[in-house]
């Protein structure tokens, strides 16, 4: 059994605050080994073969999204997009169905707004890709949800995948993985900082959506950053490839009061000065876009057309599972 098998059979039994410092002192001494592959591996940057830009001639791709881990999470998402109404930004988020009672009237009221809904693994108790069987019975369930919630994504819990078992999903994209990201328990990236697509065992195509900027929790739980330079800085340097800037925010992470911040929380300041700072450094040169979106762009694309007919036009992502010494699970 995998170490990460074992840490979920008995994470329940550790308090949360010792899983956090664990993670910390783990996390904060890998940091000097991977500064060449983060938070930018120069390799992720190369577009797809066939591409010819985003929508409307914009620079890059803007991707908001927030994983809504808890109950506690699901009260703060009306203050978040509050902020992100204030300032002219759309978001996805994500709920986990089965770890505590999603309320249909958020559901509903965030769509009405113009965000997006999608479904957050099933459990968020790390076993869905414990094997094929127990994944292919979890799907089942999932696809319910997906109809149910008329969603059109999903991504795993702790990041987990397996670009072959998703495709049993009824999506049109997934989005569990990420360009480069040594810190997480299944740490092997993509390789790209483009949406690709993949092929489903029907012959179907959905589309991957990494993550290219570093999660909230990552940042400010974890290394303890105490503000966003190196979220501008992956940024700037993703413009300049005019890739996808993808993030992942979580609302139970955030501490949106005046009183001083907990040891797993981060001042909501950060969150809207990244978006101020997209905002006032590239007005109008960015594609603020929903995740479903960016998938209906791709699927409509020619790259993607032509690698549903299994012909060249996509580059195959690369891994970095060599590097990390990280399989995808069995």
């Amino acid at each position: 059994m995998s170490k990460n098998r074992i840490y979920y059979k008995i994470r329940r039994f550790i308090p949360r605050a010792l899983q956090v410092a664990v993670r910390r002192k783990l996390v904060r001494k890998k940091t000097g080994r991977v500064r060449n592959l983060w938070p930018i591996d120069p390799s992720t940057g190369q577009p797809p073969r066939g591409w010819n830009g985003w929508p409307g001639g914009n620079l890059f791709a803007l991707v908001l999204t927030h994983d809504v881990e808890t109950a506690r999470g699901q009260e703060n998402v009306k203050k978040l997009v509050r902020i992100e109404q204030e300032l002219g930004f759309r978001s996805s988020f994500n709920f986990v169905p089965e770890r505590y009672t999603v309320s249909s009237e958020l559901r509903h009221w965030l769509c009405e707004n113009g965000f997006e809904v999608g479904v957050h693994d099933l459990k968020h108790d790390g076993s869905l890709y414990s094997s094929k069987s127990m994944f292919f019975k979890s799907s089942q369930r999932i696809n319910q949800y997906i109809r149910e919630w008329d969603a059109k994504g999903f991504r795993s819990g702790s990041m987990h995948h397996n670009l072959e078992w998703v495709g049993m999903l009824d999506i049109d994209y997934d989005a569990s993985t990420f360009d480069t990201d040594p810190f997480e328990p299944q740490p092997d990236g993509v390789g790209t900082i483009f949406p690709f697509c993949c092929n489903k065992s029907n012959g179907r195509v959905f589309v991957e959506l990494p993550y290219t900027l570093a999660q909230d929790f990552t940042l400010f739980i974890l290394l303890g950053e105490t503000d966003i330079r190196l979220w501008t800085t992956k940024l700037d340097w993703i413009v300049q490839q005019r890739g996808m800037m993808l993030v992942n925010v979580h609302p139970d992470y955030i501490n949106f009061s005046d009183r001083k911040s907990r040891r797993t929380e981060y001042p909501i300041d950060r969150y809207r000065d990244l978006l101020k700072y997209c905002l006032n450094t590239y007005a109008e040169q960015y594609w603020n876009a929903l995740p479903r979106e960016v998938a209906d762009f791709m699927l409509n694309h020619p790259v993607c057309a032509h690698h549903a007919d299994n012909k060249p036009g996509l580059a195959a992502p690369r891994t970095l599972g060599d590097s990390w010494n990280s399989k995808n699970p069995k």
